[in-house]
């Protein structure tokens, strides 16, 4: 049996940490080194890029981190694999080579003209490919892979197969690589990053955490660790916050195995090392998830402070007297923030917000056209009238769509170190039925009850996937999951969040991980990229369910 493979991560999103591939290179042994830097967003940015300059649409820090680590990454002998070629996998490959790097490069997700069921001239259209290439890429000797739009997963489930040499049908040990790769693909997430029980960590504990590590054993279990000495914590709770992370369901899709997160079971092995276990996998479906994103026209937004007393009354007049500057604008979004507090000794503290994002097809509409008319009423609207900022110039948006294509007719293309190529096909894999067992919810405990932010009995994290948010909820004592299983419904969650109200909510289960899964569908309208929500990616969704007040059974606070 071949040795645990261990993977590191270095990259979350485009724009992380640079100094990451140092760290993990100079922190301890690693044999592969991953990094993500492909998101829903992250697609659209590059394709306008490379709609101005078709040499780019590559992750430029990726090579900056390359070449600041290059002797290191020559001499430990390391295996990099990473999604950083984006659009353009041979234009970040043939800078990689210009370093003396043997590169191989995987591609053939662009699908860009094809029918994947989204209407309307798109900018980007790219399917999210499989493992295969990777495993190819990395048989043929290459240092570096560098990959398009495979799913976050695949550069560490890639790997994580050649190692092993596993074949499509391992299924269970696909499926158990792939939760490694979600756990590792947003970097410091895992440990302690973004963590919603920070505060009871002693202080300066995940002042600057690490980057994540996982050692994926040939039976496809893993140790999720990171670097000794180094900052952040790596517990069963971080560690569960990253796999609720936008899991779009316990039955997690991708091309090469469908994973039963449900089934997942994490155990503190000891300091800063969690054990991931139980994943079980089903034979994909055959159809691919396509990434889209078209241009949506312009837009912009200005943002009145209305301070002091009658604060309704005042947006009341500033909404009348921006009447007939929106109305000609195709859509706009007028909310006030009551982030006022009466009788405050800080400025800034005594004031609302009423935030007035515009969107239009044309730049103009939305320009000084619109800004304009705004800073005309300086003198002649509310008392106390300005703006916190300039007048901003409109910008473009794009919007997101998920479309589908037979795996088929989608083959990873793999371009070797010799500069040949070669290609990749699907291939039907056949497995075991999927035995679905409802739960039942648990009856609510009894008893003397404390009235407390629900955050005192649970952790969350929430993210995006195109327009809904994902949103897992886990019981912070075991002893509290059949409260929390009872309690926080669908029903419950939209009487808590009023803003869900009206929108279709689904939750499943996953106690394992004494976990609620939700998913909010529509709240982000057509994606972040085109969003006008206050907190338009849904990152803090799950802060503010948090802290609403309710009533707790008093001896799960003890």
């Amino acid at each position: 049996m071949t040795r645990p493979l261990i993977v590191a991560n270095c990259s979350g999103f485009y724009g992380d940490r640079l100094a990451a591939m140092r760290e993990q290179l100079e922190g301890g042994k690693v044999d592969v080194l991953t990094g993500d830097y492909l998101a829903e967003l992250t697609m659209l940015i590059l394709g306008r890029q490379k709609m101005k300059d078709p040499a780019a649409g590559w992750a430029r820090t990726f090579l900056r981190q390359v070449q600041d680590c290059l002797d290191l990454v020559r001499d430990t002998g390391v295996r990099l694999v990473s999604n950083a070629g984006g659009l353009n996998p041979e234009g970040l490959a043939a800078e990689l080579r210009d370093l003396g790097l043997t590169v191989a490069t995987v591609s053939g997700d662009d699908v860009l003209g094809r029918d994947v069921g989204v209407p309307g001239e798109l900018l980007t259209a790219n399917a999210y490919l499989g493992c295969w290439g990777v495993v190819r890429a990395l048989e043929s000797g290459a240092q570096v892979v560098v990959t398009g739009r495979v799913t976050d997963a695949s550069v560490v489930v890639g790997p994580a197969a050649w190692h092993h040499g596993w074949s499509r049908t391992d299924l269970d040990q696909l499926a158990g690589a792939t939760v490694a790769g979600h756990l590792l693909e947003c970097g410091t997430q895992a440990t302690g990053g973004n963590f919603s029980l920070f505060a009871d960590l002693p202080e300066g504990t995940v002042d600057h955490p690490a980057f994540p590590i996982a050692e994926i054993a040939a039976d496809g279990t893993s140790v999720v660790t990171k670097h000794p000495g180094t900052g952040g914590l790596v517990s069963v709770a971080t560690v569960t916050e990253q796999l609720l992370y936008e899991l779009t369901g316990t039955r997690y899709g991708g091309p090469d195995v469908i994973t039963r997160f449900d089934q997942v079971r994490l155990a503190q092995e000891g300091p800063d090392r969690v054990r991931v276990t139980g994943a079980t996998g089903l034979a994909p479906s055959g159809r691919l998830k396509v990434a889209t994103n078209r241009l949506g026209g312009f837009r912009n937004q200005m943002v009145l402070p209305l301070t002091g007393l009658d604060i309704e009354a005042k947006a009341r007049l500033l909404a009348r007297q921006l009447e007939p500057v929106l109305a000609p604008i195709a859509e706009v979004d007028v909310r006030l923030a009551r982030t006022d507090h009466p009788d405050s000794a800080e400025q800034e503290e005594s004031a609302a917000l009423l935030h007035v994002t515009v969107k239009d097809p044309s730049q103009t509409a939305v320009g000084r056209s619109f800004t304009g008319p705004v800073i005309e009423l300086g003198l002649a609207s509310i008392p106390g009238f300005h703006s916190t900022a300039a007048p901003p110039a409109a910008s473009a948006y794009g919007v997101y769509a998920p479309g589908w294509i037979d795996a088929s007719d989608v083959p990873a293309i793999v371009g070797l170190p010799d500069g040949t190529t070669v290609q990749i096909g699907w291939e039907p894999v056949e497995g075991p039925e999927d035995d679905i067992k409802p739960v039942g919810s648990s009856p609510l405990a009894g008893g003397e009850t404390v009235r407390v932010p629900l955050g005192s009995v649970v952790g969350a994290r929430s993210g995006d996937k195109g327009g809904s948010a994902t949103l897992g909820v886990y019981a912070r004592q075991g002893k509290a999951y059949d409260w929390l299983e009872a309690f926080l419904t669908p029903e419950r969650l939209q009487g808590l969040l009023p803003e869900t109200d009206g929108l279709e909510v689904t939750r499943e289960l996953l106690p394992h991980l004494s976990a609620v899964l939700f998913q909010v569908h529509g709240i982000l309208g057509e994606g972040a990229a085109s969003g006008t929500r206050f907190d338009a990616q849904a990152k803090s969704i799950g802060e503010w369910l948090r802290s609403r007040v309710i009533e707790v059974p008093a001896g799960l606070l003890t």
